[in-house]
This record gives structure tokens, C-alpha cells and sequence, in this order.
């Protein structure tokens, strides 16, 4: 699964630079409820902030790319689903 794939190559650069998502907030000036969700492809990266992420080193540029798309939804079947669905 593709967003598996890219969470997980995102979540390993930023364990490699050993900075929390409150460190890079700090370092690029966004808030960082907002680093913690492009991080994870859960929100979408503007151009602008793309350029302050350059505080997390060896980020590569197909995932800079990746995390400028719009947040795709996905299913994951071990996850709760919403009981309003089935009632």
C-alpha cells in the first residue's frame, strides 16, 4: 500500500534526524500540530511550507513532491469503524 509506504519512509527520516515534531515546528515557524500532520500525509503541504522543511535533513524530494498531493483516504480493516455506518 502505497501510504504505508510513504508514512513509513517520512517517519524514518525524522527518527534519523532525532528531532521531535515540536523541534521542527520551532525550527520552521509552523505550528506544530500542523508538522505532526504533513508528517504522517494527513494534511496538505503548501509550496511555502514545503520550503521550511528543509530543517529536516535528507528528506527526499519525491516525498516533499508526495506530501504537496492532497491527503487520499484509505481502509485499513484492524481499525474501529463508525458504528453510525451500520446502524
Amino acid at each position: 500500500m502505497w501510504f504505508r509506504r510513504t508514512v513509513s519512509a517520512i517517519q524514518a527520516v525524522k527518527r534519523k534526524s532525532a528531532k521531535t515534531y515540536a523541534e521542527l515546528a520551532q525550527e520552521t515557524g509552523l505550528p506544530n500540530v500542523y508538522v505532526a500532520q504533513i508528517l504522517k500525509c494527513q494534511a496538505l503541504l503548501s509550496p511555502e511550507a514545503a520550503c521550511m522543511l528543509r530543517a529536516l535533513p535528507g528528506l527526499p524530494e519525491d516525498l516533499v513532491l508526495e506530501m504537496m498531493e492532497p491527503p487520499r483516504r484509505s481502509y485499513d480493516p484492524l481499525l474501529i469503524q463508525d458504528p453510525a455506518i451500520y446502524r
